[in-house]
């Protein structure tokens, strides 16, 4: 048995009610029930619907956003374009959601539009700031960047403001790759030089002697998709390659034929040097005056990654000094560089206007790419490209989403137990499965969980980007818990269950005897299924609202209460009785389609033989 615990903060005490927990403006979404999708909350006027689905940044829904979003809110979602997207991209967003461009915007300009958007797209000249993220009220929930850095988009911010980021980490890797092989055999043969000299009227042969590539060592510094094509295509041209990546698989590395090295031999053994690693505190300014000491001098240096990696000053310093022979640059600290940047305009420089990405082909791709990323979000499905949320395969999410439903009806079901004043401050959940402990991933399981418990009792939307900040912030204490299941290792979870210690409940029954609420759940033919309250067993669908009855277990308790929902018009689409024993207590489960009004509820607590009830809304 393994556990697993984080610390989160205490949840708001606001005790629910017979009425609807919360009034404040739900936003579900819908996919076919075989591969429900996780609802993005929507902050728009009014909208209510019930939750039935999941898969991503937020809620759990049963229908398809398009429609919801359309016969719900009465508009698309609005998409702030605020950099050129290729037209194939603008097509998949008009399908979906209302599209504005607005190119060039100042910071204060984007400010003033970001609150009537839903999201927004962008390339590597806007800064998405916590600002950006303030002045936005809430209402965006996707930021996508069309290319792969994400250097230009505060995370953090848009983890503590629940807003998905996406970016476009594949159209364009072919293009970039095969721009750094370009720039590495144009300076190794001084192309651009040359050409200049050409045009000016000169026929300098011998000033442009150039160095080969066959036999050289190149050095890819940062083994990822580009980094790895780069390595395929140097080994085409007769290099040697050598990569440094802490967090390449070696396996990878080998099948290219390419040999993983540290830092330093990588840098002191290369004749050439290609980066591309990503803009992160850790890598800023990594090439400076000490890391270009320890290069082999003489070396030749490319970079299609991020400007903010190289130290600007201390490469010019390098190519004064001879240290660097070349570099050839497709970005810069800052764009454009200055008009008489130093580096820039050093003889020994080849440089490029951020042309890694711009081929017909790669912007018609990214373009396609990060439209679907955002659009797939904000119909709740979970970006395979999301970059601030756990990364699940693709196979994994279509698993589990039926238990991402389950836990977050759990979590509903669980805080609506609650009496008032009690607070909740320590959840256990259990996952029962056949499976071995790493084989499921319970990340959005417990986001889930831990959104059902905090949405119908607070003003915050709670989603798989910001559910463990959001129960930090509200000193919610977390633990998981993973137990074996003698069922099929084919099913992922047995079942799923959710203690809430130190509180009292509205429900007694709801208390197991170990004193906690206890709630077990699982999925039948896709359907989550409320099957433990307490110490008694039912089993009830959890696709409407659910009346738990603790009644005398007597014949007619079951007719009697049916008949009282049935003269209010209330459909019950299900129904379970659990009990102790024959003539002692019982619990029925009673699934309703309709909310009973409150005479209805009295009703039935008014029948002699129920002892206690409670209506739960989902």
């Amino acid at each position: 048995m393994a556990a697993i615990s984080f610390k989160a903060l205490a949840v708001a005490r606001p005790s629910p009610s017979f009425s609807s927990p919360s009034s404040r403006p739900v936003f579900a979404l819908s996919v076919p029930r075989r591969f429900p999708a996780q609802l993005v909350p929507h902050r728009s006027p009014r909208i209510c619907c019930s939750a039935v689905s999941v898969s991503a940044p937020v809620s759990v829904a049963d229908l398809d956003i398009a429609g919801v979003a359309a016969a719900v809110v009465g508009t698309k979602p609005t998409v702030l374009v605020s950099e050129k997207l290729g037209e194939a991209g603008l097509e998949v967003l008009r399908g979906f959601t209302n599209v504005e461009c607005a190119y060039n915007l100042s910071p204060e300009e984007l400010r003033a539009k970001i609150p009537l958007c839903d999201a927004l797209i962008v390339r590597s000249g806007t800064k998405v700031t916590r600002e950006l993220f303030e002045a936005a009220g809430g209402r965006l929930k996707v930021v996508g960047r069309a290319g792969v850095g994400i250097d230009n988009v505060d995370l953090q911010a848009a983890i503590e403001f629940g807003c998905l980021v996406v970016n476009a980490p594949t159209a364009n890797t072919v293009a970039a790759a095969e721009h750094g092989i370009a720039l590495l055999a144009a300076m190794a043969r001084n192309v651009a030089q040359a050409d200049a000299s050409v045009k000016a009227g000169k026929w300098q042969r011998n000033k442009f002697v150039g160095v080969s590539l066959v036999g050289k060592t190149l050095a890819v510094m940062g083994f990822g998709k580009v980094g790895s094509e780069v390595a395929r295509r140097a080994k085409g041209l007769g290099m040697h390659v050598i990569a440094h990546d802490p967090y390449a698989p070696a396996d990878r590395a080998r099948a290219i034929g390419v040999e993983l090295v540290s830092f330093d031999e990588a840098i002191s053994t290369s004749d050439f040097i290609s980066l591309h690693m990503p803009l992160t505190p850790a890598t800023a300014k990594v090439f400076n005056d000490e890391t270009f000491a320890k290069m082999k001098k003489g070396v030749r240096i490319v970079n299609v990654a991020r400007g903010g990696v190289i130290d600007e000053d201390a490469l010019v310093r390098a190519l004064d000094s001879g240290t660097v022979a070349q570099a050839a640059l497709d970005v810069f600290t800052e764009e454009p560089p200055a008009k008489d940047s130093k580096l820039v305009q050093h003889p020994n420089v080849t440089v490029t206007p951020h042309l890694g990405a711009s081929t017909v082909e790669a912007q018609e791709g990214v373009a396609i790419e990060i439209a679907e990323a955002v659009v797939g979000a904000l119909k709740g499905e979970l970006a395979a490209t999301a970059v601030n949320a756990p990364m699940v395969p693709a196979e994994v999410l279509a698993e589990l989403a039926p238990y991402a439903v389950l836990a977050e009806k759990l979590g509903r079901l669980a805080v609506q137990l609650v009496a008032g004043g009690s607070g909740i401050k320590g959840v256990k959940i259990v996952y029962a499965s056949a499976r071995d402990t790493d084989e499921v991933d319970t990340r959005i399981l417990r986001a889930m969980i831990t959104k059902g418990l905090i949405e119908p009792i607070s003003s915050v939307f709670v989603n798989i980007v910001n559910a463990d900040y959001i129960a930090k912030e509200r000193g919610l204490r977390i633990s998981e818990e993973r137990i074996p299941h003698d069922g099929s290792p084919d099913v992922p979870l047995g079942f799923i269950q959710v203690h809430l210690a130190g509180v009292e409940s509205k429900f007694a029954s709801a208390i197991s005897d170990s004193g906690e609420i206890r709630l077990e759940g699982k999925v039948k033919d896709g359907i989550p299924h409320l099957t433990l309250v307490g110490s008694f067993g039912v089993d009830v669908s959890l696709e409407r609202n659910i009346i738990l009855c603790r009644q005398v277990d007597q014949p007619g308790m079951i007719g009697r209460v049916g008949s009282i929902l049935g003269d209010k018009n209330v459909n019950v689409n299900f129904m379970s009785v659990g009990r102790t024993g024959l003539g002692k207590q019982a619990i029925m489960a009673i699934g309703v389609d309709e909310e009973p009004d409150k005479e209805t509820l009295k009703k039935i607590g008014q029948v002699p033989a129920v002892e206690e009830f409670a209506f739960l809304k989902l």
